[in-house]
């Protein structure tokens, strides 16, 4: 007789249910989230068929280590399993979880979705330090000007060597001093780790043929060719180029019941920071990047027609497309 898993992960356990073909369960047990762990306790109650877990933090490093040990594990969609449980279970607990996690394996009413490789995970990694990073300068920034401002003192807008030299004149101003030669200490401290991280992802973009492929893209930089390639990690998960875009939420949202059919503003579903980068890129395509190609003046005709706003999330959505093509194809931009 076959059977079935539902694993609910927190940090440090994990709920495990197992039932049979029939819907009953056979077993319920708490284990340590450790990849061997679970699978011990998955071949004592007899091995099962298929193992079903939701998308989350611990859900990567689960799902690589039970396939390396031979478990036939699946990841499914966080929401659209919280929506299907909700009708299986009166309360929420862990046991509940998983025994409804279990029913969905059986059943095989779930939407697999795709677990990132390791290397895709370290090149994103990587990114969002840089973002936060770059978002600790930024907060930095605005203390010492608000600092400054509470003694008189306007240290002026920028970022650069200027900015961090008229800062340094506050430095002689009483009660003042310490504490802007303890937050420029802390700023050196950062801008030296984003230059870092910097480093790595050039190098990184410089070794990876994807990266120089997707960089051949006027507007496309280092950011945006290593986080997008790091997002679609398997060219040949989608059927279709076309589905990068709504893969990025970069497609209008739509309803329609009977008489009703409207079409909102884009859904901002999947992946936000590879979204943002699309986006970024197709602003600097539209009003940075010089001469003159097919892309760019189709994006020009419809910031003309719709407006420069709309035009940007156009051509991102576009450039999505144009981007899993040439990673598909092993092919460079031809303007």
């Amino acid at each position: 007789m076959k059977h079935y898993a539902g694993l609910d992960l927190s940090m440090e356990t994990t709920q495990v249910c197992i039932v049979d073909e029939s819907g009953r369960k056979i077993a319920s047990m708490k284990v340590e989230s450790a990849p061997a762990m679970i699978a011990q306790a998955l071949r004592e109650g007899g091995g099962v068929e298929r193992a079903v877990i939701e998308t989350g933090r611990m859900s990567p490093a689960i799902c690589h280590g039970l396939r390396a040990l031979g478990i036939p594990v699946v990841c499914i969609d966080a929401r659209q399993a919280h929506q299907s449980l909700k009708a299986l279970k009166a309360n929420k607990t862990d046991p509940h979880d998983a025994a409804g996690l279990a029913q969905l394996a059986r059943t095989g009413f779930y939407k697999e979705v795709h677990v990132k490789s390791p290397a895709a995970h370290g090149v994103r990694s990587v990114i969002t330090t840089r973002n936060h990073l770059v978002e600790s300068r930024m907060r930095l920034d605005n203390m010492i000007r608000g600092l400054c401002a509470t003694f008189g003192f306007k240290p002026g807008p920028g970022q650069g060597k200027a900015f961090i030299d008229r800062v340094m004149e506050a430095a002689n101003i009483p009660g003042l001093g310490q504490s802007i030669t303890a937050l420029l200490a802390v700023r050196t401290g950062l801008m030296k780790q984003i230059r870092e991280m910097d480093l790595v992802l050039r190098e990184f973009a410089l070794r990876s043929q994807s990266c120089r492929q997707l960089m051949s893209i006027p507007g496309v930089g280092v950011q945006t060719s290593a986080a997008f390639a790091a997002a679609i990690d398997e060219v040949g998960r989608f059927r279709q180029s076309r589905t990068a875009g709504p893969y990025f939420g970069l497609v209008p949202r739509r309803h329609q019941s009977g008489e009703i059919d409207w079409t909102g503003r884009i859904t901002k579903q999947g992946d936000s920071m590879v979204r943002k980068l699309l986006y970024e890129a197709a602003n600097s395509i539209l009003t940075r990047s010089r001469g003159s190609f097919a892309l760019k003046a189709w994006a020009l005709k419809v910031a003309k027609r719709r407006g420069l706003r709309k035009a940007r999330v156009a051509l991102a959505r576009r450039l999505a497309v144009i981007m899993h093509a040439m990673l598909r194809d092993g092919t460079l931009f031809e303007a």
